[in-house]
């Protein structure tokens, strides 16, 4: 079976600064209801649009077979 995968970037910007257990709920549910499963989510420092540095944020990787 071949497998398909999605990383969804969340900058704190996008996420008020912090992240709570409903904001993430939220995209959980949204990309399921979509048909992708939750893989992994791993904190990391995403590059903003502006600027050379980056913020905190979540990768946050969905699977789905094709």
């Amino acid at each position: 079976m071949a497998y398909q995968y999605k990383v969804v970037e969340v900058r704190e910007g996008l996420i008020g600064g912090k992240m709570s257990g409903d904001k993430l709920e939220k995209i959980l549910n949204e990309w399921a209801g979509k048909g992708w499963q939750l893989k992994a989510i791993t904190a990391s420092e995403v590059k903003g649009r502006m600027g050379p540095g980056g913020v905190e944020g979540l990768l946050i990787t969905f699977e789905r077979a094709v």
